[in-house]
């Protein structure tokens, strides 16, 4: 079992280029099926949550090609099954997607329930309702599975913002007769990536990145060459690790525009932050930061993906800050694990109320999903002493060479497999000093 074993309290100095953004690239590769023509998607980030998702796509009978690490040749053409089942598929959330994609091609559709992170209920209920509205016939079990004669445009109204739901819906509309109005519709980067990626393929949709878009539908898509835009909660990830280490951190391949009110933030408590065309720079050296109040909403608000991140830097400002979480019930199960590294950190309801101390120490820690195991790391980063870190499999789902990265930065961290390889790795970076 592979755990991440981290040397502490040294500030991160250097650069780090983004990968390809994640949250765009499944909903990306699940719609490149639409077309019967090769479509070629580059920017693609090398994390398991995509490769499983690839993976499924095969199992259809779709070409996949892998061109080189980060590119990829999908054609629709050739697909065979209209069930999207395997073990894989059953961990992560992202699978969801080809139901909207098989769906709007094949008017039927059969996907494993999704799984994932343990941050909350996340049902599926904002797509079926979607779904129906186009025409189609829902079952749900172990699997769910959909049915329509036919797909037609509707006006469709989300109760909550759903990005899942938002994208989605958007992907099985392409291909409906008439027009399809989504309001209240999400308004995330990657929900615009995914639009735009369908419209580079023939699709007419409109309003992406605002709460209404609009879908006339077309009879087919062709093939296109697109990119895949950065991605911004990892661009966001290593901006709280240069604030939580007190170091300076040029974070290049990025679009500094959607990092705003993660900039805004840290701005507030006290780093600098320079934007440039496609970098930003993060330094908080030898600042005192100060505390402040966090509240996640849906884009253009802070983002929930960041929230755990925030925390980590928090605990260490001066005075009292509350993170509170709007949008998952149970993403605060990183606050035990930190406050066993001498963090101050109280929940009442969805508010963590963080007393800042002055120094994070080493210890022995569990990854509880995605973004708090990313989170969990940065601390480590920070803390005097050494760590060990568990479970990392959630950070590899969401993080291409995360480790390799924060190498690159100065940071004393390695990949291990057992205990005696931390120990190892731990003596030699007392070895060195």
């Amino acid at each position: 079992m592979n755990q991440i074993a981290i040397c502490g309290g040294r500030p991160l100095f250097g650069e780090v280029t983004i990968s390809g953004a994640k949250n765009a690239a499944l909903g990306i590769v699940a719609a490149a099926i639409l077309a019967d023509e090769d479509v070629i998607v580059r920017n693609v980030p090398d994390v398991s949550d995509v490769t499983y998702l690839l993976d499924a796509i095969k199992d259809t009978g779709a070409r996949v090609q892998k061109l080189d690490r980060h590119t990829y040749c999908i054609n629709g053409s050739t697909i065979s099954s209209y069930v999207v089942d395997n073990n894989h598929i059953r961990k992560m959330r992202a699978g969801y997607y080809m139901l909207g994609a098989l769906l709007g091609k094949y008017h039927h559709a059969e996907v494993a329930l999704p799984g994932g992170c343990t941050i909350g209920a996340r049902p599926i209920d904002f797509h079926i309702k979607g779904f129906e509205a186009l025409g189609a016939v829902a079952q749900q079990g172990s699997m769910v599975r959909l049915d329509a004669e036919e797909l037609h445009g509707a006006d469709i109204f989300f109760d909550t913002v759903s990005v899942g739901a938002t994208i989605n819906v958007m992907i099985a509309a392409v291909f409906a007769e008439g027009r399809t109005i989504l309001e209240n519709a999400a308004k995330e980067p990657h929900i615009v990536d995914v639009a735009n990626f369908l419209n580079s393929m023939g699709a007419k949709i409109k309003g992406a990145g605002t709460d209404t878009i609009r879908i006339q539908g077309v009879e087919k898509l062709h093939g296109t060459d697109y990119m895949v835009i950065p991605d911004q909660i990892e661009a966001g990830t290593f901006m709280a690790a240069a604030a939580a280490t007190r170091g300076d951190v040029l974070i290049k391949n990025v679009i500094p525009k959607h990092l705003d009110s993660i900039s805004s933030k840290l701005r507030e408590i006290g780093c600098m932050v320079y934007e440039y065309d496609d970098a930003v720079r993060v330094t908080a050296m030898g600042e005192t930061l100060k505390a402040t109040r966090v509240r996640t909403q849906p884009y253009p608000g802070f983002p929930t993906d960041m929230q755990a991140q925030m925390a980590v830097v928090l605990s260490t400002a001066q005075g009292t800050s509350r993170v509170t979480e709007t949008i998952f019930e149970s993403r605060f199960k990183y606050v035990a694990e930190l406050n066993r590294m001498g963090a101050d950190i109280k929940v009442d309801n969805f508010t963590a109320i963080i007393e800042g101390v002055e120094k994070l120490t080493g210890a022995q820690l569990i990854a509880p999903d995605l973004r708090a195991g990313a989170a969990l790391v940065i601390a480590a980063l920070a803390a005097e002493g050494e760590s060990i870190i568990d479970e990392v499999h959630y950070i590899l789902r969401g993080y291409e060479d995360f480790v390799e990265k924060f190498k690159g930065l100065g940071g004393r961290i390695e990949m291990v497999d057992s205990e005696h390889e931390a120990e190892k790795f731990f003596l030699k970076e007392k070895m060195i000093g």
